[in-house]
Formats: C-alpha cells, structure tokens, sequence
C-alpha cells in the first residue's frame, strides 16, 4: 500500500526518476520539468535550470536507491520556487503535494475521481456505508508514511494490534508467528519463526536453513551490503530462491503465499525474492517492523483527510474531477523534447494547464494510458509498459454474527457485544488471503450496534 515507506509492488509505478524527488524521500511518482531550454524530457532541477536528462538510467534501483534500510529525512531545497501540476490525487501524488509545499512550492493537484486517495481512498454510499478501495494494513517499516502521518497529524488515528501474525486454517485451527518476547529484533523473529504452530517440524527446519542462508543474516551487522545483495535477486521469484536455499513447497504454500499475497496482491512463484527478502531485512533488524497497525475507521476520515487539510492549510489546491488526457509537448530544434502542458477535461469543459514541473503519480494502467507513444523510443519509458498491473478486488460483507469468534458458538451469535479476533488475518485454504473484521480492528465507522461482523 502501496509511496510509503519501503514499498512492495502493488498497481502503482514506483520509480524514483529524480535527484529532487530522491531529497523529498517520494518513490512513486514521474516527473517532467518544463524545459527553459529545451532538453530530453527534462526531469531534473538544479539551481534554476534544467541541467539533466533521461540519459541518465535514474531507475536502476542498485545505485539510486535510498542507502540503507531506512531512508534519512530529505534535505532543504534551496532553489527557485516552481509551479508544480501532479496528476492523481492518491497517497504518491497527495505525499508529493506534501513534501513540495513544505518545501515552499505552488502545488495544484489533478484528480479524475470525485474523491482523493486512490488506492487508499473510501467513500460513503447511499445507505451511509463507508466502502474502500482495499484493506489496509499498517505495518511498522513503513517508516516514510509513518513520517508523513505524524507529520499531518495522522498518527493519533493508528491502533496497534497484538504483534503477532495469525494464520485462520481450514476447519477453524488457528496458526501464529508470534513476535511477542521479553527481547527485540533478531531474537523475537528467531523465536517466532522456531515456534511457529503454522508449519511442521520438518517444513520449519527447512524454512530455517533458507532464512539462515539468506542476506538477511548480513543486514544484522552489515544493512546497506544485505540491501546490495536483495536488490541483485530481483529478477528471480522468492519460490525458486527459497527452494534453492532448501526451503519446502509446503512453507510456501502454508505461510509464505498468505504473506506475499498481503504485500503485493501475488504469489510467491510471482514476486520477486527481493520484495519477501526486503520486509524480511526489516524484520530482522527492527522489532516493531513487524508489529501491525489499522485505522481507527475510513481511510478517507482518518488517512486521506488530515492529508487534504494540511495540503489546502499550506496553500495546495486539489481539482476534483479533472482528468488528464494528454501530455503536451514539443520539440527543440536541436531534436530534445521537452513538455509544454497538460491537456485537462472535467465532462465538456477543457483546459491546457501550464506548470514549471509536471508529476504523473499513476497507476501502472493510468501511466501506460498517458505518456505519449513516441516516448517508447527512450529505454526508461520503455520499461514502463514491461509492468503489469494486478488487479484486486475487495469485498466487504456485514454478517448478523462475529465471524472471527472461533472459541464460543454463543457467542459469536449474540450482537450485544463485539466479539473475535481483531487483528489482520492470513489464510491458506480460501479464495482470498487475508482478511480482517473491521468492525473490531476500526471500529470507529465499522462497528454498527446491532450488527456483527464486517468482514473485508
């Protein structure tokens, strides 16, 4: 959930393209700065001139990425003030509106939506109930946003859950990676992982010798060498990495699809052993990194709406129902392309909107559908339409009872009371991989008295 801290894939690009946005910590955005002097799509900013161009393969994550485990906080910029436009009001796009004004720019942002928040965003429907995009879980790495909540006022609206991590098997048996223990990281993972009921004795000995043998042994003494060794097993899926370090098809399946599922909407013969081997660096070298949180109630209360009150205090200005439908732009004699506006519609009316930095913070689809075709001819737009997209569906369902109430028929049927497990849950044996009852994890909106469960 998803920019965001270290992020996972999700439906959302995630390139970091500038020096200026690697300052601002903002990964998921692509930005175009209107060239003064022409330049091939312009995307760097320097004193007040554009002095660098995609000539440079900025996406290589080896090099480029924020050294370490956990990014430091951007440095001031110190030049001119821009005009910036940002396409897609979701939590790249309002993240970056953020980190800008901060930095005493004129952001105006462009949402085809009638509401903000994109992925992140919920809305109200007509029998008052609140509907989101997808559940949404908090966990403790997410150092960026936790920044960016805290920083808006956010935080305050987060509840912790019990720190462990529980797997609900077919016929109710519940399954634990349990990360509550006297001490911190490396020891309570180790424990966790060593007295896992999700896995047996066999599976888990196995599961051990390929943890043991992976960089996360390395990133407890050594982080930013661990990080250079995961970000080099990115184009080999965690099943054929873990199986080659002696892990079982068995662990995958009982536990690991669940997770990977949650991280990034895939299975494990999908995503990349960078992406399991990344959260699993947190784990390891931070205890609370695993420790998971939710919001008290909709993301559009509690997220996206102490976000939109500190972009509009600082000056920002959000365009509701505007669409991009083109990228303008032209050419220098010299053959450098550089970007001369935005062209905007909202139902019949049209505008051409004019910035000195242009940011496109799209899903994977959204960017495909916007950048001009012509720019395919440069390698870094290129490897864009190589992303694919996963869809997601959610599905929220209100039950006359408390589904997640396993230990008493009793009372999981009465609805004088909320009862069950509040807490994200992960399961192996059912059409979806995890779940929650919101009308205990946020129970601020979701929890209706006289009713049960709303599952999601």
């Amino acid at each position: 959930m998803a920019s965001s801290s270290t992020s996972f894939p999700t439906n959302s690009t995630s390139i970091a393209t500038t020096r200026f946005l690697r300052r601002c910590n903002l990964h998921r955005s692509i930005v175009f700065h209107r060239g003064r002097r022409g330049g091939k799509v312009q995307m760097m900013i320097q004193s007040s001139d554009v002095l660098t161009s995609l000539d440079l393969n900025v996406s290589d994550m080896r090099t480029n990425a924020p050294k370490g485990l956990f990014p430091p906080e951007p440095e001031h910029y110190r030049g001119p003030k821009l005009k910036v436009a940002i396409i897609g009001a979701g939590l790249a796009g309002m993240s970056t509106a953020v980190e800008l004004l901060d930095q005493g720019h004129e952001v105006d942002i462009y949402e085809s939506r009638p509401f903000i928040g994109g992925k992140v965003g919920s809305f109200v429907d007509k029998r008052g109930n609140h509907i989101e995009m997808g559940l949404h879980v908090f966990f403790g790495c997410y150092n960026n946003l936790f920044r960016l909540m805290k920083k808006v006022g956010a935080d305050k609206n987060l509840l912790v859950k019990d720190h462990t991590h529980t797997f609900i098997n077919k016929g109710g048996q519940v399954g634990e990676l349990d990360f509550r223990f006297p001490m911190g990281a490396p020891l309570h993972g180790i424990n966790a992982f060593l007295t896992t009921n999700q896995l047996k004795p066999y599976d888990k000995a196995r599961n051990a010798v390929a943890l043991a043998l992976s960089p996360v042994v390395r990133a407890l003494i050594d982080p930013d060498g661990a990080m250079r060794d995961i970000r080099n097993l990115d184009n080999i899926s965690f099943s054929d990495w873990f199986m080659s370090k002696g892990g079982t098809r068995t662990s995958i399946q009982r536990m690991w699809d669940p997770v990977a599922y949650a991280l990034g909407f895939i299975d494990c013969d999908n995503i990349s052993a960078r992406c399991m081997l990344t959260i699993f660096s947190l784990f390891a070298t931070k205890t609370e990194a695993s420790l998971l949180r939710m919001l008290k109630g909709s993301p559009d209360v509690y997220l996206s709406g102490p976000i939109r009150k500190y972009i509009t205090d600082k000056g920002g200005r959000f365009h509701l129902r505007w669409g991009c439908r083109e990228i303008l732009y032209d050419k220098s004699s010299n053959g450098d392309t550089y970007v001369t506006g935005l062209a905007m519609s909202k139902a019949t009316n049209k505008k051409t909107v004019k910035a000195d930095v242009y940011v496109a913070a799209c899903d994977v689809p959204g960017i495909k559908r916007l950048l001009p075709s012509q720019w395919r001819d440069l390698e870094f737009f290129d490897n864009i339409y190589e992303l694919v997209g996963v869809p997601v569906v959610t599905v929220q369902l209100r039950y006359n009872g408390w589904v997640t109430e396993l230990q008493d028929l009793g009372v999981s049927r009465q609805l004088k009371q909320a009862a069950g497990m509040d807490n994200l849950l992960y399961t192996p044996d059912a059409d979806f991989s995890c779940f929650a009852d919101l009308a205990l994890t946020s129970p601020e909106d979701y929890y209706i008295e006289g009713q049960g469960s709303l599952l999601q």
